[in-house]
């Protein structure tokens, strides 16, 4: 039994995958998001700008380029947390390399709207790729 009360194991729940956002799965240098901005697929959304492209490691990563341009410190980091909660509840199954450039829209949205913005995005490149 943990402070908190029971665990997940000891209620006879079933472990939940690993919803973690780890170092692993991070985008952290300039050249990796040049090149995905050069060679990925852009797919713009209501509240996000979304460049995809397919990578070696088998596993996805995030990079969010949120510039001074989108505004002060605050709300750049709520845009942030907001995208990196959608890419960890919903993280492709594949090996991608993801870059969301937040809009200026997306100041005033709740989580669903974010979320389904960025669910939207991923399914057009996949239906293009399908398409093509």
């Amino acid at each position: 039994m943990t402070a908190g009360g029971p665990s997940s194991r000891e209620a006879g729940q079933a472990p939940r995958p690993d919803e973690r956002f780890r170092p692993e799965e991070r985008i952290r240098r300039r050249a990796e998001y040049v090149s995905i901005y050069d060679r990925g697929r852009k797919i713009g959304g209501r509240l996000m700008t979304v460049f995809v492209l397919e990578n070696a490691t088998g596993r996805p990563r995030l990079g969010i380029a949120a510039t001074r341009k989108y505004g002060p410190a605050v709300e750049r980091n709520r845009a942030k947390r907001l995208v990196r909660e959608a890419f960890r509840r919903h993280k492709p199954s594949r090996g991608l390399d993801i870059v969301v450039v937040p809009r200026r829209e997306m100041l005033g949205a709740a989580f669903a709207r974010v979320e389904a913005d960025y669910l939207a995005a991923l399914g057009r490149r996949a239906s293009k790729q399908h398409g093509a």
